[in-house]
């Protein structure tokens, strides 16, 4: 009886780069994310899907990187939140965040903003209560919502 394999290759985009590695079959997607495409602005924060530190896009989705297998991506479009850097200038939610002081010790950070622009992405100027459903996967220990709240709401407004 043939071993089954451990590993396989995966093709993967992240923002806007192609990334083509072998990978262990069992690897996470925010594992391979971090170390071995060395994009570490996706943060690990609970392993277990609780938290939300580690979201980003796949396909246009918000997504929990530490619930995915890196094999479960290939052949998607991921985006992190190195992605919201441009060289025109702030991100206007990146902007919003520290006009309304929507973080402080900036750990969740990362997936708020990715779960918020993929918000914004589906819906421009979505109310309150829309953006407390869309951030309800991620948690902040530090600032209480309001701001964070504020912030995406006024993007667009």
């Amino acid at each position: 009886m043939a071993e089954p394999s451990t590993s396989a290759s995966i093709s993967v985009e992240i923002n806007g780069e192609v990334y083509e590695r072998e990978v262990d079959a069992r690897r996470l997607l925010v594992h391979f994310i971090r170390d071995d495409v060395e994009l570490t602005g996706t943060h690990i924060g609970c392993d277990t899907g609780n938290c939300g530190a580690c979201t980003i896009q796949l396909d246009g989705q918000a997504v929990k990187s530490c619930m995915l297998l890196a094999v479960q991506a290939d052949g998607s479009k991921l985006r992190t939140v190195e992605d919201l850097a441009n060289d025109d200038g702030p991100n206007p939610l990146k902007q919003s965040f520290s006009s309304h002081h929507a973080l402080q010790c900036g750990y969740c950070t990362p997936g708020m903003l990715m779960s918020a622009t993929a918000l914004l992405e589906a819906n421009p100027r979505p109310s309150e209560d829309e953006v407390r459903t869309a951030i309800q996967g991620n948690i902040c220990r530090c600032t209480g919502y309001q701001n964070i709240v504020e912030a995406i709401v006024s993007v667009n407004a």
